[in-house]
């Protein structure tokens, strides 16, 4: 609390009183009134410059000022210096989360190497001294955390510096150490100095505890001045983050000895103490999740720390007959990760509306004890960090809409805000972007290059977001212009890059198939985002004089199994020999959806036929197709290209390709259709290329045609709302239902930015119960379709959550078609008391969601539509915690976003569609 107290002490007419409940309240009040004057927490890590004000007034709480939920606004960077009223008669609730922090982990290379730059080496390993925690213990405050795990790979925080364990506790931060390191001792302790203890030198309980017991009993001695700060990990795990080496029958009355015993220890160590209030928690990381539903119990006050799988989605939290335990429950989570399926470890490709689903839900089934967030190397993750702890101290505050407003008052904070609205915008759209496939799950194959443009759909999302990134930056005064390149310009330039490398490749490798002359181009342009790539990295490492030098020196390009790749590298890529010319002429015809080229032939379609076929168009799918004309030889050649119809409209008719002035050229292919033919109508219309080019245009082989099937469709005029088949295909985001019902005060609602491409739709309260078909809230969605078929294949794409509400309450749907009986699907198989995972679980973290990867079938049904006209989706979400993101209706798919749902002005939602023929990439 801050407050005005008039005549406080003799001499002093008027005084601001800070007052804490304990030592790091007051912390807490001091830091807010810094923050309020002006100073960033991230004034050291991220150059957030502090800004210098003629004065600093603490305002009469009758004064009127207006002031925003913190993160708190300030004012714009660029003007001249101004006074700043403070709020004064302040008062903070108890924080939502008790201890509240992060865990310095994988901070190898980057880190380290940092560290080794800017610390002198310690006798035992890299430099991780009293003053660069110092650093980390400031930052922790600024941000109102307060718990601390620190780095464990190669170093050991209680030896490598005397001084850092006593320093926390002056702080006030609560010391911890990670999920396998018990007892305040680190890993590296025992490989260090387990072999004083004598034994046989094994990190094994069951053959070696003689040893194992006085090495636990000196870190609770080593903690006896700092009890009061510090939070005991308890069990133990195998050596170096593994499990232990026994069947999990033999590890968990194993483990009942380990922690009976430890608890003896305290009762030993701290004989003033009951044992009972001595901070502890036991992490259900990884294996250890089975061994506690598996039977092993702890004692009640012993903090049970649920975890996520490592990659956002909470394994498990407290049922209802769990939330009673004196020590409470809490979860570690992570932003950073190094293991299976793949690493993450680059830069941020975090999605804050995916941490706050995830952390309300927490939060609503009381694991609140304490949130441990696994931050990697700590920068460049400063904004999760910083989402996460304002998070973790007021959790009501930060609702499921609330990421952009969040992110409007953390950008007005940092860079003031005459911007802060459009750095909001970036930052929400970079999340979505960097979120949807991590930066090191893409390659070249991920994105399509043929199928609904979604290839360079992506890149164009990337462009537009790195000009509106760069033009703020262009913007900013030259003190606020390291910051934002930090946290802001080359996270989305570094993302915009990897994808242009990928896909970039994967171009390259389609027109080499089609051996194009451009193959040699992309390869080239590859090749520059590449050099790019090095160029954003060395840009941020001479910053300031190369303060952060090293903290970019995580690989992330040429992954090819989970660990990271010790060099960056390029995707496999080709060139063609254009100093010759192709059997089949100088020229090349291509279109959407295929591999194919005319003319000449290839594997992607039949021998001796000069014939390609588009997918077809109808008024509700894609209003153009397109063709493309390209150069195979060495000669410039003109040509021309006329439809058959004068209804299809032709983006360009002629052109010049190859030689030292032409260029490919991409054709647009549209449908006039008041003037096609009137519906119910299907026909084929031909494209015809002609050409001219010396030495035979085609080689030895026929001129090149395509045919575009035009289908003129219609819907009755009383199917007013709802999707329209185009192309045997439909999709559907989760939020745009026709209508959706509510029951007993549960409903569905919308997750505003969450998911790969729009939102997500989950049920409300997520304490509801069970629901079912009969009475439960169901979403609706009407359909018209014009293909009768006995089996069409309807996937939802589902939030890769798990079945954090135990085994009896694993996540469900239900789906039917118009008044059929619903059918169950349990789309999160249940995992078997020794499995980590469920399967199919890796394929759907590097997806982002559940029904994308091939053998995952648990999100699709078959259903048949015997006959065409209206119908009607009908979607439960049996238990919370399920969000859908979209839905697809579909008999193949090559493109890994999904279609594109859109709302037409006479209200009739259609999709762009794929057909599905000729292969594709």
């Amino acid at each position: 609390m801050s407050v005005i107290i008039q005549n406080p002490l003799p001499g002093i007419d008027k005084a601001m009183v800070i007052v804490g409940s304990d030592l790091r309240g007051t912390i807490y009040g001091l830091y807010d009134i810094s923050e309020q004057a002006g100073v960033s927490p991230w004034w050291w890590w991220a150059d957030v410059p502090v800004r210098t004000q003629d004065g600093v007034w603490a305002l009469s709480p009758n004064a009127t000022q207006k002031h925003e939920p913190r993160p708190q606004g300030r004012s714009e960077p660029t003007g001249p210096p101004a006074s700043r009223g403070m709020q004064i008669l302040k008062i903070q609730d108890t924080p939502s989360v008790r201890y509240r922090g992060f865990f310095l982990n994988d901070e190898q290379p980057a880190l380290t190497n940092w560290i080794n730059a800017n610390y002198p080496q310690g006798k035992y390993g890299p430099g991780f001294n009293h003053y660069f925690h110092s650093r980390v213990f400031e930052l922790l405050l600024r941000l109102r955390a307060n718990y601390f795990w620190p780095a464990q790979w190669n170093s050991m925080f209680n030896v490598d510096d005397y001084a850092n364990q006593p320093l926390a506790d002056a702080y006030g931060i609560v010391m911890g150490t990670s999920h396998t390191e018990p007892m305040t001792r680190a890993t590296k302790e025992w490989s260090t100095f387990g072999e004083q203890y004598g034994g046989n030198g094994q990190w094994e309980y069951d053959t070696n505890n003689a040893s194992v017991d006085p090495f636990f009993k000196y870190g609770a001695q080593r903690a006896v001045p700092y009890v009061a700060n510090t939070l005991f990990t308890m069990a133990m795990r195998g050596s170096g983050d593994t499990a232990l080496s026994l069947t999990q029958a033999e590890a968990i009355a194993l483990l009942g000895d380990v922690v009976t015993k430890q608890r003896k220890i305290f009762g030993e160590v701290f004989e003033a103490r009951n044992v009972t209030e001595i901070p502890q928690m036991w992490c259900l990381y990884s294996e250890v999740q089975g061994y506690y539903e598996a039977g092993m119990k702890v004692p009640d006050d012993i903090t049970l720390l649920w975890a996520d799988d490592n990659f956002g989605n909470v394994r498990r939290l407290p049922l209802a007959n769990e939330t009673s335990r004196t020590g409470g429950a809490g979860v570690y989570y992570h932003v950073d990760y190094v293991g299976s399926p793949r690493d993450y470890k680059w830069i941020n490709t975090i999605q804050l509306e995916k941490t706050v689903e995830q952390m309300q839900l927490a939060s609503a089934r009381q694991a609140n004890r304490i949130w441990m967030l696994n931050v990697g190397d700590l920068k460049p993750l400063e904004i999760p960090i910083n989402h996460s702890m304002d998070l973790a101290y007021n959790t009501p505050q930060w609702g499921y809409d609330s990421v952009p407003k969040w992110l409007e008052l953390w950008a007005t904070r940092e860079f003031g805000p005459e911007y802060a609205s459009n750095i909001s915008s970036i930052m929400d759209t970079y999340g979505m972007l960097a979120a949807r496939r991590k930066y090191e799950n893409i390659d070249m194959t991920v994105y399509s290059v043929i199928n609904y443009n979604e290839a360079d759909a992506i890149l164009a999302q990337w462009e537009q977001l790195a000009q509106e990134a760069q033009a703020i930056y262009d913007k900013l005064g030259e003190d606020w212009k390291p910051a934002y390149y930090e946290m802001i310009l080359q996270p989305v330039l570094g993302g915009q890059v990897v994808n242009q490398i990928h896909i970039g490749a994967g171009k390259n490798a389609h027109y080499t198939e089609q051996k194009r002359n451009a193959a040699n181009e992309i390869f080239q342009q590859v090749l520059d985002a590449f050099k790019m790539d090095h160029k954003l990295t060395q840009r941020y490492h001479n910053l300031l004089g190369g303060k952060w030098n090293h903290f970019l020196d995580q690989t992330h390009l040429g992954y090819d199994y989970w660990q990271q790749p010790m060099r960056n590298a390029l995707p496999p890529m080709s060139y063609v020999q254009d100093l010759e010319t192709s059997l089949a002429g100088n020229l090349g015809v291509g279109i959407e959806g295929s591999n194919a080229t005319v003319s000449g032939d290839d594997n992607y379609h039949t021998l001796s036929s000069e014939v390609l076929t588009l997918p077809p168009m109808d008024p509700y799918g894609p209003q153009t197709r397109y063709v493309d004309i390209f150069a195979r030889g060495v000669l410039g050649c003109n040509w021309n290209i006329n439809a058959s119809q004068p209804y299809v409209h032709l983006s360009q008719t002629s052109g010049v390709t190859g030689g030292s002035n032409g260029t490919d050229t991409r054709i647009y292919v549209s449908i006039d259709w008041p003037s096609a033919p009137p519906a119910p109508n299907s026909t084929i219309v031909t494209l015809l290329i002609t050409s001219s080019c010396e030495g035979g245009q085609w080689g030895n082989y026929g001129p090149p045609s395509v045919l575009l099937p035009v289908n003129n469709t219609l819907v009755p005029s009383n199917f007013t709302n709802g999707f329209v088949e185009s192309d045997r295909h439909i999709a559907i985001e989760a939020d745009h239902t026709s209508y959706s019902t509510s029951v007993n005060e549960v409903s569905y609602i919308t997750l505003p930015g969450l998911g790969r491409t729009n939102c997500g739709v989950t049920l409300s309260p997520v304490l509801a119960p069970t629901q079912n078909t009969t009475t439960g809230p169901v979403l609706l969605y009407n359909l018209y379709t014009f293909t009768p078929t006995p089996i069409t294949n309807i996937t939802l794409f589902i939030s890769p959550s798990l079945n954090q509400n135990g085994r009896e309450r694993t996540l469900k749907y239900a789906i039917a078609i118009d008044d059929e009986v619903p059918q169950i699907r349990q789309f999160v198989p249940s995992s078997v008391s020794t499995a980590i995972f469920p399967t199919g679980w890796a394929g759907a973290v590097v997806d982002g969601v559940w029904g994308q990867s091939s053998g995952n079938t648990t999100t699709t049904s078959h259903k048949a539509f015997k006959v065409a006209g209206a119908h009607t989706l009908k979607i439960w979400a049996i238990e919370p915690g399920v969000v859908f993101q979209k839905s697809e209706f579909l008999f193949c798919s090559f493109f890994i976003l999904g279609g594109e749902g859109k709302r037409l002005p006479s209200n009739f939602l259609f999709c762009f569609v794929l057909f599905c023929f000729g292969g594709g990439r």
